[in-house]
């Protein structure tokens, strides 16, 4: 799997990304803001729209691993805030079971930092529910660091998430 390509989303990768989209909230439902039934329940449509916003500009973009024929193999995507516009957050970031523990998170994060570069943004934030301590030692191999800032978990509001950022 470490012969991905990692690239930018296009608007036809919306049947392959709906099917990843929905594989990440079944293995992983408390790390992203839908659930598995919001997510099913959005037309196909609605996939193939959310994704040519993030196929083109500065502001907000997501990235796959693409093996080249099945399945995608992961996502991340990175936007900007309007408290932080200097500052790229990192979001939906996932690997299938069968990808983790290699270097394509790396690379994922990488082609973030590389996007985020080019728009003038020198910083990366993303934030972890507490306790996810094998996401924690992820980031931190790669450059991270826990800010000490901790919030509610925007939907399982007796969930703590830890804020972690990295200069790039």
């Amino acid at each position: 799997m470490e012969s991905s390509t990692v690239r930018r989303i296009t608007p036809q990768d919306a049947g392959r990304m709906r099917a990843l989209r929905l594989e990440m909230l079944a293995d992983s439902p408390l790390a992203f803001l839908e659930t598995l039934a919001q997510a099913a329940a959005r037309p196909h449509d609605g996939y193939r729209d959310r994704l040519a916003r993030s196929a083109t500009g500065p502001e907000l973009a997501q990235f796959v691993t693409d093996p080249g024929s099945g399945p995608l193999t992961g996502h991340a995507g990175g936007t900007i805030i309007a408290e932080e516009p200097q500052v790229t957050v990192v979001f939906s970031v996932y690997l299938t079971p069968a990808c983790r523990g290699g270097k394509l998170l790396a690379r994922l994060v990488e082609t973030i930092a590389d996007w985020s570069t080019a728009a003038g943004r020198h910083e990366l934030m993303l934030e972890v529910v507490t306790g996810n301590d094998r996401a924690v030692r992820a980031y931190e191999k790669l450059g991270f660091e826990d800010t000490g800032v901790r919030q509610p978990h925007p939907t399982v509001p007796v969930l703590t998430q830890l804020q972690m950022r990295r200069r790039i």
